[in-house]
């Protein structure tokens, strides 16, 4: 039998489909035994943060079937803006998805190494302004570095926006295509409930 990728053992996982040999005992006690982890279920917020192009991204997560994406957008901030109505409109969109849907857990991708100062300033502030709006609905934050998101989705740590928005896609079903950003956003989301554990 040919060996699966990683990307396709987590897909059949997600779908509920063995990728192993069969457990006589009840799948829920099988995994919790064998110290194994139970597929995810519910609702997931995945953010990739900046102040100029924020992606979003719900997807619905319920075992034995592919996720399920519910919404996505990405903020757009113009250029002209000051540092703080993109702050405000990061926050206020952030909201809007959390009070539309009853989200389980948010994920946000890691701010990434940069030389630059002030980058890294505006990337943690962009982050910033995400965050409290999930901390102010006492909503659970999960961080994970930009590598781990693309080893879990596409299986290779440096793949490029275009193939983690491809594989995205992909995994998801979705028919049209996704911005880049928010394919950043929902390739959090999929990481999250790929690799959380109970």
């Amino acid at each position: 039998m040919a060996r699966l990728t990683v990307r396709q053992m987590w897909a059949a996982k997600l779908a509920g489909k063995s990728t192993g040999p069969v457990s006589p005992v009840p799948a829920a006690a099988a995994g919790v035994l064998s110290g194994q982890r139970l597929p995810f279920r519910g609702l997931v917020l995945g953010i990739d943060p900046s102040l100029r192009g924020t992606g979003l991204a719900t997807i619905e997560f319920v075992p034995g079937r592919a996720p399920v994406l519910l919404r996505c957008q990405t903020v757009q901030v113009s250029p002209k803006e000051t540092m703080a109505f993109a702050l405000g409109e990061i926050h206020r969109a952030v909201a809007a998805f959390l009070a539309d849907f009853d989200v389980r857990h948010v994920a946000l991708e890691q701010t990434i190494y940069v030389q630059n100062f002030q980058t890294a300033q505006i990337l943690g502030a962009a982050r910033g302004a995400a965050i409290s709006a999930a901390a102010l609905r006492s909503k659970e934050v999960f961080e994970y570095p930009p590598l781990r998101v693309k080893q879990a989705v596409v299986g290779a740590g440096r793949a490029s926006k275009e193939q983690m928005a491809r594989t995205v896609m992909a995994l998801l079903g979705h028919g049209r295509t996704l911005a880049l950003d928010e394919a950043d956003a929902a390739g959090v989301a999929l990481c999250h409930a790929f690799t959380w554990r109970e």
